[in-house]
């Protein structure tokens, strides 16, 4: 829990629901999944010539998924400190739209923690990659 809490906008209640509603990480094959099985990734209809990106579906876990959201905002409202995720989803708010920018970003949010869950590792602030020079 408390590596959970070390992402920026996840608090206890947000953590608590992640782990109680996905029970085991390894259930999922790859993080990018479990955004899916929250219902955080938009429709697609494509038949022939056809093709359309719709909105979000219906909730399997509505209390995670809300907590998700109000993490997203948190993160790009209350958090006064940078880091790689807070700058995608503010970039992305201003070309997108503040809700449509929560959605991606609490999506992104879940991949993140179950990636934490399942390596071990904590979250990093900002890349300590060296620039090349």
């Amino acid at each position: 829990m408390r590596r959970m809490m070390t992402v920026p906008g996840i608090g206890v209640i947000s953590a608590l629901a992640f782990k109680s509603a996905i029970d085991d990480p390894r259930r999922f094959r790859s993080s990018a999944q479990v955004g899916a099985y929250l219902s955080l990734t938009p429709k697609q209809y494509e038949s022939g010539e056809n093709a359309w990106v719709g909105g979000i579906g219906p909730a399997n876990d509505p209390l995670l998924r809300s907590c998700l959201y109000e993490a997203a905002g948190s993160l790009m409202t209350q958090c006064k400190r940078w880091s790689p995720l807070k700058a995608w989803g503010v970039r992305l708010a201003k070309r997108i739209g503040w809700k449509r920018a929560s959605i991606a970003l609490a999506r992104k949010l879940a991949v993140t923690l179950h990636a934490i869950w399942r390596n071990g590792t904590e979250f990093v602030w900002s890349q300590a990659e060296p620039v090349p020079a």
